[in-house]
């Protein structure tokens, strides 16, 4: 089971496994209080294309196709989290303020619809 959190909001036992999905590392935030398991930045989108989408709702659909065509050359990174999710709850932690267009929206998306996919084999 994939979920998403703000790295803001308090950690829980229910959130499982916790992944930071930013490539930058939360303003204020320790290393005890994220309670980060893994920091996969990599994952993240390219500073170029952050830079770009600037958390702005009206470039929203065009970031969701840009990222999606960049997670195509992050396969292993997915496939990390893929593997994770089937054995145990995967929570996806973000620093943005935006909780509906931010990356770990799309990783979730994509992620979830391959789980789909593999469950239909």
């Amino acid at each position: 089971m994939i979920k998403i959190k703000r790295v803001y909001e308090a950690p829980a036992d229910s959130d499982g496994f916790r992944v930071l999905v930013d490539r930058l590392w939360p303003r204020g935030m320790t290393k005890e209080k994220a309670k980060v398991d893994l920091w996969l930045k990599d994952i993240a989108p390219s500073t170029e294309l952050r830079k770009w989408f600037g958390h702005d709702p009206e470039k929203w659909p065009e970031f969701q196709t840009k990222y999606s065509l960049e997670l195509k050359g992050k396969q292993e990174l997915l496939d990390q989290l893929i593997e994770k999710a089937k054995k145990q709850t995967v929570t996806m932690i973000y620093g943005a303020k935006d909780e509906e267009h931010n990356e770990a929206e799309v990783l979730k998306e994509k992620i979830n619809n391959i789980l789909k996919k593999d469950n239909k084999k």
